[in-house]
């Protein structure tokens, strides 16, 4: 068999990896099987349930990056797509908050030689958010678009002239040069940027990234024997705040909304029965999408935050919010 094409999909915290991902799924080749290695920096994994809804052969990573978790769980997940899938393609998306050299590492590392073959990696960049120093300073943004093949400006339709224009220049800067820089709205990737020229571009610190896990995640408790579990994780001056529910469980939608516009969040996502069916939520800055799916296997919603989370207080809010279960 020949080696596997693999891509990573890079970007910053909401900038709307996972919405790429999906559109692009969607228009791979009917011929061809891709498969998706989804990490999220919160212990929920909300993603990897979208994805499984949408009936996408994807395996999650949960409870913080990749490159802390990259010497055991990423290994395992990985082979488990390789073996039971066989895909054609393979796409990772690490989470926004991780540094990605470690992944690279793993993936060019002897145990994959001949199995897997690097591919064009994409970064997503949300042109508005250049002029923020706590962005453009933080070494996983920098390190993000550092090693990628393709830089993509995504959300061009909420942009002023002027975010586009430090776009432009700022990813023309890249020495060496990007194969392909691209502008985009909705998270459109076209499927021939994928086929851009790979060559590995350094990152300018490989070794920034603070570990906060010791490589292991725990065995989940079933929904049958804890019906409502809540789930914290911090690393990297951010904070998450996660819950699993039952699927019986369902919530009121309104005042879920509510809920959801309730703090200072940096991202908000989940998987909810709600009383209006249910829901794939996803929230950055203050606009926050509702959008009508499958029925799940179980409800699942995670706040991400860059100030610390009182998780009991939270709890107590979110329960309130319960109809039923």
């Amino acid at each position: 068999m020949a080696p596997i094409p693999v891509h990573l999909i890079l970007g910053f915290l909401g900038v709307g990896k996972s919405t790429a991902i999906l559109d692009l799924l969607r228009r791979k080749p009917a011929d061809e099987h891709w498969a998706v290695l989804v990490n999220e920096f919160g212990e929920v994994g909300v993603d990897g349930a979208i994805m499984e809804a949408e009936g996408i052969a994807v395996k999650e990573v949960p409870g913080g990056c990749m490159c802390c978790v990259a010497g055991l769980p990423m290994q395992v997940a990985l082979n488990w797509l390789i073996r039971r899938e066989k895909p054609d393609r393979l796409l990772i998306e690490p989470t926004g908050l991780g540094h990605p050299s470690q992944v690279i590492e793993t993936l060019t590392g002897e145990s994959y030689q001949g199995v897997l073959s690097m591919a064009s990696s994409l970064c997503l960049v949300d042109p508005r958010r250049l002029s923020e120093e706590k962005v453009v300073n933080n070494v996983h943004f920098r390190d993000q678009a550092a090693v990628s093949n393709v830089l993509v400006a995504n959300k061009c339709d909420l942009c002023e002239e002027e975010d586009l224009a430090r776009f432009r220049s700022w990813a023309g800067a890249f020495d060496p040069p990007k194969a392909r820089i691209e502008e985009t709205r909705y998270g459109r990737i076209e499927l021939e940027w994928l086929t851009a020229s790979h060559s590995e571009r350094p990152a300018t610190d490989a070794g920034a990234h603070h570990h906060h896990h010791d490589g292991e995640v725990p065995e989940r408790v079933s929904l049958e024997d804890e019906p409502w579990q809540r789930f914290i994780n911090t690393g990297d001056a951010h904070y998450s705040c996660g819950w699993r529910v039952t699927p019986e469980t369902q919530f009121a939608y309104d005042a879920l909304v509510d809920f959801c516009h309730g703090g200072h969040w940096l991202r908000i996502k989940g998987v909810v029965h709600t009383d209006q069916g249910w829901m794939a939520l996803n929230l950055a800055g203050d606009s926050l999408s509702a959008t009508p799916v499958e029925p799940n296997t179980e409800n699942r919603l995670e706040i991400i935050s860059d100030q610390p989370l009182d998780g009991e207080a939270l709890d107590d809010q979110l329960r309130t919010v319960a109809l039923r279960g």
